[in-house]
């Protein structure tokens, strides 16, 4: 089987591009490679890896790709507030335009498993779990970008997307702005955070859980397709506080405090069933606390010290 995978450069996809190829997949990674990043320099080894350095938005690029493929994961995307904030027609252009343009381009025998973000669920109901039935409010031009894009690929048939919920681990393309990630690293070397609404809800998953969902979803596609599917940790409906809490029972000189003024300019708050995925048979294989200590791990290697003199 052969697997297409845009963005394949970045945090998610530099897990999952390894954890396929040692499953004996032949990949195909297009990346603009714009971190400067040599996450997947090792998955070279492999005959059964390709290297495409190239823009998802080009027409010509992506029926080129398209003409050898079974299996198509679009993972490039402007992720986070910040960098969606800053550029705008990339948020929209990527994350929604390029994914209609592969929908246009595959033909309906190609399979698309896409990621998309729970975010989209935006501000929850007190108490109530988000199922996939749930309405869409996203707050956010990034959660808006994936919904609509979401809603493309489940439209185009032969297709899956999984509502992932906030991911966390350690990643050759590192990313520290992660929730978990941002809240252990500052735990390690600042031992100390100050929290703002810190009452807000979200769920969590582990970085590999997500790729073991995708190969999950591969081997599974004719029982699963056409349907959109939460994932996360069932035990990890955690507010801000309760996060904190978690993360110092491993590093006990850790302290966070509520800030009594201000606002978190992230509204999301809610709580997610991950049920319909569980009844495909799927198992989570890390939990929080052991992300949690893989990251402290991981922290010992990775030190920010780009703009310090020390």
């Amino acid at each position: 089987m052969k697997i297409l995978i845009t963005g394949g450069a970045g945090y998610i996809g530099s897990v999952l591009t390894p954890t396929l190829l040692a499953k004996g997949y032949e990949v195909t990674v297009l990346d603009n490679f714009m971190f400067r990043q040599n996450s997947l320099a090792d998955c070279c080894q492999y005959d059964a890896f390709n290297i495409v350095r190239g823009d998802c938005r080009n027409e010509s690029t992506i029926k080129e790709l398209l003409r050898d493929t079974d299996v198509i994961i679009p993972l490039a995307a402007l992720v986070g507030a910040p960098l969606c904030g800053r550029d705008q027609i990339g948020t929209q252009t990527i994350n929604y335009e390029a994914v209609k343009l592969i929908c246009d381009l595959a033909s309906p025998e190609q399979r698309i498993l896409m990621p998309v973000t729970n975010s989209g669920y935006g501000i929850g109901i007190s108490g109530k779990y988000c199922t996939e039935e749930s309405p869409l409010r996203p707050i956010s031009l990034y959660g808006t970008t994936k919904v609509n894009a979401e809603k493309i690929v489940l439209e185009r048939g032969n297709s899956i997307t999984f509502r992932l919920a906030t991911v966390f681990g350690m990643s050759p393309r590192m990313r520290v702005d992660l929730l978990v990630n941002d809240f252990v690293y500052r735990a390690f070397y600042d031992r100390a955070v100050v929290i703002f609404e810190g009452h807000f809800k979200r769920n969590y998953i582990h970085i590999r859980d997500v790729a073991k969902v995708f190969v999950h979803g591969i081997e599974n596609f004719e029982s699963m397709k056409g349907k959109s599917y939460n994932v996360g940790l069932d035990d990890a409906n955690l507010s801000k506080l309760e996060l904190c809490a978690e993360i110092q029972k491993y590093l006990p000189e850790f302290v966070y405090l509520e800030a009594p003024i201000g606002e978190d300019p992230d509204k999301r708050d809610y709580i997610v069933s991950n049920a319909r995925i569980l009844n495909t048979g799927f198992e989570t294989d890390w939990s929080l606390g052991r992300g949690i200590k893989e990251l402290i791990k991981g922290y010992t290697i990775l030190r920010n010290t780009l703009y310090s003199n020390v």
